[in-house]
């Protein structure tokens, strides 16, 4: 349904709606345009260091087409959650939060109490109280599924990951956590998960559908193994809705996406609309979005801070590759939040009865 992030958008099918038009990452063969002053604005000094190395080394693919995307999946977090874990907790958190931070206006920026603040809020905007069953898809270390258990008396999860080594960490934190026998970790593929219909209460997929390939499988694999009156919560990456008019993204918007793609094994980026029309699709009910752009962005300034401290940046050095490069293009992700291009956005569902 939506093009790879390599290929030219092909023609949609009947039915579908417009905004998905040329939602895939489709790279395009023009230059890319300067930053605006909105994004230039938001950038600190070390913002600026990565983003020139940023700007030379992105545009070269990171998935080839001899590497398939799990693996490339895979291989990223294989190589890149301990050091997050590491560095990113060794900044007040413990670094088992491997997400956005929600921020509220007005408050001190605390990065971890804004990752928390995170599950709360996505919690509380899917009006979920408590469940018995929750599947966490696209785990990585388990923090969230752990969080609900430690937190909801009875409940217990079920976590899924294409990392061998997070499902290794998210095990081992959930005995360390005293937890073992309430949360479970595995290597699985998201869109194809080993569990029966109508296993869980609550789905939970916490900035993982950027990664999916085909998003419409990925939303129907959800709505199975959700039970009926059941929940589903999908906290994602989107590009921007298209305005009236548009058939796709303007070119340097399709460029610094791809750019992205390209750095974090990415493939089609679609919309918060196209969310809402595969859930319809799908037969659920109740369908309610939001977009939560302006309380992630101080996110990245503070990745980017802590990965320039020696223990970030000898970290980033050792880790490989993949992960330097993803450490390259993260002021592309400010740049996007900044200028509109990227949305935060949350969508939640219910299977009817």
């Amino acid at each position: 349904m939506f093009a790879s992030a390599r290929a030219r958008a092909s023609p949609e099918t009947p039915g579908t709606s417009s905004s998905r038009r040329g939602c895939g990452c489709a790279r395009a063969r023009t230059r890319r345009r300067g930053a605006t002053r909105a994004s230039r604005a938001d950038a600190d000094e070390g913002n600026d260091v990565f983003r020139a190395i940023a700007i030379e080394r992105a545009v070269e693919p990171l998935v080839t087409r001899t590497s398939t995307l799990n693996e490339g999946i895979a291989k990223f977090y294989d190589e890149s959650s301990e050091l997050w874990e590491r560095v990113w907790g060794s900044d007040g958190g413990d670094g088992t939060h491997m997400h956005h931070g929600y921020y509220r206006a007005g408050e001190p920026i605390d990065h971890a109490k804004a990752q928390v603040d995170m599950i709360e809020e996505s919690l509380k905007f899917a009006g979920v109280e408590g469940a018995r069953r929750v599947l966490d898809v696209g785990c990585g270390i388990g923090g969230s599924s752990r969080h609900m258990v430690r937190k909801w008396d009875g409940c217990a999860a079920e976590g899924v990951t294409l990392s061998p080594v997070q499902a290794a960490r998210a095990n081992a934190l959930a005995i360390e956590q005293g937890v073992e026998d309430r949360a479970n970790y595995r290597v699985a593929d998201a869109l194809n998960t080993p569990f029966e219909d109508a296993s869980f209460d609550f789905v939970w997929s916490m900035e993982s559908g950027e990664h999916m390939p085909d998003k419409k499988k990925f939303v129907d694999e959800l709505a199975r193994v959700c039970e009926p009156g059941g929940t589903i919560l999908i906290v994602t990456w989107c590009h921007r809705v298209l305005k009236d008019g548009e058939t796709e993204l303007e070119a340097g918007e399709k460029i610094l996406l791809d750019r992205i793609c390209d750095a974090y094994y990415l493939p089609a980026w679609c919309s918060v609309a196209d969310y809402e029309s595969l859930a319809k699709d799908a037969g659920l009910v109740d369908i309610r979005t939001a977009d939560w752009s302006e309380e992630v962005k101080p996110f990245w300034k503070g990745v980017i801070k802590t990965a320039l401290t020696p223990r970030g940046i000898i970290g980033l050095i050792k880790s490989g590759a993949a992960t330097l490069r993803g450490a390259l293009v993260m002021p592309l992700m400010q740049t996007g939040l900044a200028t509109g291009t990227i949305k935060f956005n949350v969508i939640v569902a219910r299977k009817p009865i």
